[in-house]
């Protein structure tokens, strides 16, 4: 079968992107396997099949596949790909400016900002309410702090600064749900972690990380029954409005960048008083602006670039 695909990629975590709006394609988890893999492939952290809306007033369906082949529920940069799509393969007027998706975690509303030259410039994703009952994420680990945001009239049991033992050290987790399990780790201290969690242990930062042992371990977790993405975040710039961060994604492995895993970050920073509602988070691949209002719905704004057009033989 010849299969026609488009590359994307949001600040570096990159889709094969298929039109399915015909419905007629159906990819086994080998297929994703092999679309995905970067020496015999064409190379991605997973696969967006763009399907018709589920929803009425839905503009597509963003049907994301692991590159392990395994389904996910949301993708914050799969998701601003899709809308620019969507704009490219005139699915979208390139006037219009604003609509929805339809994801496996409900629908997502989508701005368009365009540049002076109105150039696609980047899209500021809705991605709903944070969850943050442990059932919801969820977790094993039992809620530990009552927290209430300023400006809201209700309190909430989170779990947040669990700490957890691992062959690497002692980490601390906050979870929080964006359709997907998070667990985000403030590192304030990366001398107390084992020499075995970095490539250079006379060097400990975040840069030095082996995020992707220390987080597949953490991924895969008992406290997590549906594993988790894992997020490590260095807060000595917090005062200043950003974070940096790294992550390891769940049935993916360590990626430039995840849009969940940003606002999973921009709420815990809120929760453990390390910024305000709005935050810019630093990513391998680039940075992400996040804002959690008041009402508890996250907004992330972000780039999505299409990189090229090709077809490929699948057996």
């Amino acid at each position: 079968m010849e299969l026609s695909f488009q590359k994307y990629h949001g600040l570096g975590n990159d889709f094969v992107m298929i039109d399915n709006m015909s419905s007629a394609l159906s990819l086994t988890k080998d297929h994703v396997s092999f679309l995905c893999d970067r020496h015999f492939g064409v190379g991605a952290d997973g696969v967006i099949l763009v399907e018709p809306g589920k929803t009425s007033n839905t503009a597509a369906f963003m049907n994301y596949i692991n590159a392990d082949g395994s389904l996910a529920e949301m993708c914050g940069n799969g998701l601003r790909c899709t809308a620019r799509w969507l704009i490219d393969n005139n699915y979208i007027d390139a006037s219009c400016t604003h609509f929805a998706i339809d994801t496996r975690a409900g629908i997502k509303d989508v701005d368009i900002h365009y540049d002076v030259h109105k150039r696609f410039e980047s899209c500021c994703v809705n991605m709903g309410k944070a969850q943050l009952e442990s059932q919801k994420i969820p977790t094993i680990l039992h809620p530990n702090r009552r927290f209430e945001r300023t400006g809201s009239a209700c309190a909430i049991d989170v779990v947040a600064d669990v700490l957890l033992k691992s062959p690497f050290g002692n980490f601390t987790f906050t979870c929080v749900s964006m359709g997907n399990p998070h667990a985000v780790c403030f590192v304030t201290s990366w001398n107390d972690l084992y020499d075995s969690a970095f490539s250079d242990p006379q060097n400990k930062c975040l840069e030095t990380l082996r995020v992707d042992s220390v987080g597949a371990f953490f991924e895969s977790h008992a406290a997590f029954p549906q594993h988790a993405n894992i997020e490590f975040v260095d807060v000595s710039h917090a005062q200043q409005g950003s974070v940096s961060m790294r992550v390891f994604e769940r049935g993916c492995g360590e990626t430039l960048a995840c849009g969940t895993g940003a606002c999973a970050v921009g709420v815990a920073s809120v929760i453990a008083g390390y910024t305000e509602q709005e935050v810019d988070v630093h990513l391998r691949g680039g940075v992400l602006h996040i804002s959690w209002d008041p009402s508890g719905v996250v907004y992330m704004q972000g780039p999505a670039t299409q990189v090229y057009s090709g077809t490929i033989h699948l057996l």
